[in-house]
């Protein structure tokens, strides 16, 4: 697809796109923008027109990551059923996504976190508002399963979607070291337990 056949915002969007498989296979540094182009069939210039710099992209997919991520996120939490229900469906969700073969699907959050935040203050930024989207999230339906009996979550449910989310990051960066998924069935286990539903 050639960037000047669609429109402004699609144009933008197609590069990240085409750049966010690339991120989570290889990262952030080992990317070089030739490759970038090259997935995305668009010239230097177009890119350019877009992206200030390559921290910038790097920025800007991030962003998108954690938009797309935040939208599915919220539809996971609002199937039908109870709160607890709507919480195991989630982990569940995330679990399947990072045993998927697919790049698209793995997190960036694993994959890019310790390596950009020593590099860039906008990126780090990015991921530091994405990560707290994600837990505020959790807390809101630890509060519902609170509500709806549920879950027996403790009283301060914020410390408790910190808990499970930094849980779930670790299992997630450990499957990777060990190239296994027990440390996301781990986490699985632990989440039941924290959540009074083992």
């Amino acid at each position: 697809m050639s960037v000047s056949a669609v429109p402004q915002q699609d144009a933008r969007r197609h590069i990240i796109d085409a750049a966010h498989p690339l991120f989570a296979s290889k990262g952030f540094t080992a990317v070089g923008l030739t490759e970038v182009l090259a997935a995305a069939k668009v010239p230097k210039g177009s890119f350019y027109y877009y992206f200030d710099s390559k921290e910038a992209f790097g920025e800007a997919v991030l962003e998108t990551y954690f938009a797309d991520y935040l939208a599915r996120m919220e539809v996971l939490l609002a199937v039908p059923g109870t709160s607890a229900q709507r919480l195991l469906g989630y982990f569940q969700d995330w679990l399947a996504s990072q045993l998927d073969e697919e790049a698209r699907g793995r997190c960036l959050v694993v994959k890019l976190g310790a390596e950009v935040c020593d590099l860039s203050g906008s990126m780090r930024a990015a991921l530091e508002r994405g990560t707290q989207g994600i837990i505020d999230r959790l807390s809101r339906c630890l509060d519902a399963g609170r509500e709806d009996g549920s879950l027996t979550a403790p009283p301060d449910t914020r410390a408790v979607a910190i808990t499970l989310y930094q849980s779930w990051l670790g299992a997630g960066l450990l499957a990777k070291i060990t190239r296994d998924r027990t440390p996301l069935d781990t986490a699985m286990v632990g989440t039941r337990l924290l959540l009074g539903l083992a």
